[in-house]
């Protein structure tokens, strides 16, 4: 669906983007990963031709990105912005137009759209009537509503409350469900392991992390096993540490070379009598902050 191939960026003395290099494959929800500042952003314009990369391709639907592309691509930036002084669904129909829906149509699916974010009583509303809420799914409603084949979200929950990001998340599976390809910029990692099937991560400029979200996870994790047992366990020499988390609950951390089959047989041989046995998955705030702290220092 889309690569960036050494894609390179400078504003000045500053490297933006260094040869960042990842695919992203059809009908999935990509995660766009990175602090503040790592290039998402660029990365993110140069896609959407708002600026050029200064080396590199980017391939769109299997050839190089063309102005014509656009037209199949959804965008919510990070830098929200509607014409205050419209109502919601000229703003919505003309947003259709944008992407060359007929004007009956961009308005049918413009109502449709309201709908669908439980906002159809705003549609002859100004603008500038909505609460921040409603203007976050109204412009999500306008960045979907032409059912682009490759939708790029910056932040699409930012203020979003419980029940309505909620909402927001079946629309981003729905449209997985429908083979449609989403790529998801946030910083809400529980958001990124509920929806996202691969991530990329970007710091500095450079791609850092990327992958099956499973096996990120996995590469990622530290070698930790938490056991469930009916008694203190006993040492065993492919444990390096042993920490009680609760009276029969025990976090131990693997040797280097060892792995969890071999924990497992060594604590049954050494009499451990078990009622749990599982690897751990760090979460991927955990990785996140990991990685590019490892990258900083």
């Amino acid at each position: 669906m889309l690569a960036f191939e050494r894609v390179e960026k400078r504003y000045g003395e500053t490297d933006a983007l260094r040869g960042v290099t990842f695919d992203v494959p059809g009908g999935e929800i990509f995660g766009l990963l990175g602090p503040n500042g790592a290039g998402k952003s660029t990365l993110i314009r140069i896609l959407m031709d708002i600026i050029r990369q200064d080396a590199g391709t980017v391939r769109v639907f299997g050839e190089p990105r063309r102005r014509e592309h656009l037209d199949r691509l959804g965008y919510l930036p990070e830098e929200r912005g509607l014409y205050t002084k419209l109502k919601v669904i000229d703003v919505l129909a003309y947003f259709g137009a944008l992407k060359g829906l007929t004007r009956a149509d961009a308005r049918r699916r413009g109502l449709e759209w309201l709908e669908r974010v439980e906002l159809p009583h705003v549609a002859a509303w100004r603008v500038d009537r909505l609460s921040k809420g409603m203007s976050q799914k109204v412009q999500i409603a306008g960045a979907l509503l032409a059912d682009p084949e490759l939708c790029i979200l910056d932040e699409p929950t930012t203020g979003l409350d419980p029940v309505n990001v909620r909402l927001v998340q079946d629309l981003l599976l729905e449209r997985r469900r429908s083979g449609r390809t989403t790529i998801l910029s946030t910083h809400h990692m529980n958001q990124v392991e509920a929806l996202c099937d691969r991530v990329a991560l970007i710091h500095k400029g450079q791609l850092l992390v990327y992958g099956a979200v499973d096996e990120v996870r996995r590469r990622h994790s530290l070698p930790e096993v938490i056991v469930h047992a009916q008694a203190p366990l006993p040492a065993v020499p492919m444990a390096v540490a042993m920490t009680p988390e609760s009276e029969r609950v025990t976090r131990v951390r693997l040797a280097p070379g060892a792995d969890a089959a071999d924990l497992l047989v060594a604590l049954v041989a050494a009499g451990a009598r078990i009622d749990r046995f599982e690897p751990t998955l760090a979460p991927m705030e955990d990785i996140f902050l990991r990685v590019v702290g490892e990258a900083r220092s």
